[in-house]
């Protein structure tokens, strides 16, 4: 694995080709921080050019995900120089970066929920590959109760959940818990406590290890052009993603081993494809 980056407010965990982010800040609820989304910054940039890597699991220390901006130091910032609207603006997009960045990582990406997901932390969890969430997680779009709009999360979770509740959970910041979120569509994965979530992400994991990192890669790009190209575009962008997959050792690999399969039980190859 490629050398990380030296973080303060992250922990970082390799083991073998998954990397765990921590979050790391739990006396300030894993609230992002300038320094903090720097660092994300930082080892997404490092972790998007390791081949070893197939999955970046998401997560916060002390038993909370992520309580969105770190208002207290927003606030202190203000305080200290004349507020200056392109500098508020640049700072805030700065955030709306990371959330592209992450939302387009080549790896897989698991969001691993508990405690609560405000602001910003539910805009995180709604760019997750897949993204389990416990029962009792707190979720809530609290930006315009404290007189700001959820200006860099709106279009990621509008895109993620749809249009008539983006509009409901954003205009009236209402609070709900794991279940709803499940039925929202912002996790994929309910999860009953914390060692039930560790369980699911285990199964999650084994999943991931059977299909080709590259064409895992290739298939979140084309999902993504899908989407802002003309169908007939996308459509030539998704060939050559799958001639360049097809015709990669991997790819090679994968065929030769489903060929092998008896079509008569159709059995799926088992084997870890690397």
């Amino acid at each position: 694995m490629t050398d990380l980056p030296k973080t303060k407010d992250l922990i970082l965990e390799p083991q073998g080709s998954v990397l765990t982010i921590w979050f790391n800040r739990p006396e300030a609820k894993n609230s992002l921080s300038s320094e903090m989304v720097s660092e994300l910054h930082a080892v997404l940039d490092v972790a998007a050019q390791d081949a070893s890597l197939r999955t970046l699991i998401i997560r916060g220390k002390g038993g909370i995900f992520c309580a969105g901006a770190d208002i207290k130091g927003f606030k202190s910032g203000l305080q200290d120089v004349e507020p200056n609207a392109d500098d508020v603006a640049r700072g805030n997009r700065f955030f709306g970066d990371l959330m592209i960045k992450l939302n387009e990582q080549p790896q897989t990406v698991v969001m691993l929920v508990e405690g609560a997901a405000i602001g910003g932390g539910l805009g995180l969890c709604c760019i997750g590959d897949v993204t389990i969430v416990t029962r009792d997680a707190k979720f809530r779009l609290s930006e315009t109760s404290l007189g700001i709009p959820p200006a860099q999360i709106a279009p990621f979770v509008t895109e993620r959940i749809g249009l008539t509740q983006a509009r409901r959970l954003m205009l009236t910041g209402a609070r709900f818990k794991g279940v709803e979120a499940v039925h929202y569509g912002i996790g994929h994965m309910l999860a009953d406590d914390s060692a039930h979530m560790e369980k699911k992400c285990a199964e999650v994991l084994e999943q991931i290890a059977l299909c080709a990192p590259r064409a895992n890669a290739v298939t979140k790009s084309i999902i993504f052009e899908a989407t802002r190209r003309p169908r007939a575009e996308a459509l030539d962008f998704a060939s050559r993603g799958f001639a360049s997959c097809m015709l990669s050792e991997e790819g090679r690999e994968g065929v030769t081993a489903f060929v092998a399969v008896s079509y008569t039980h159709l059995t799926l190859p088992t084997k870890r494809i690397v």
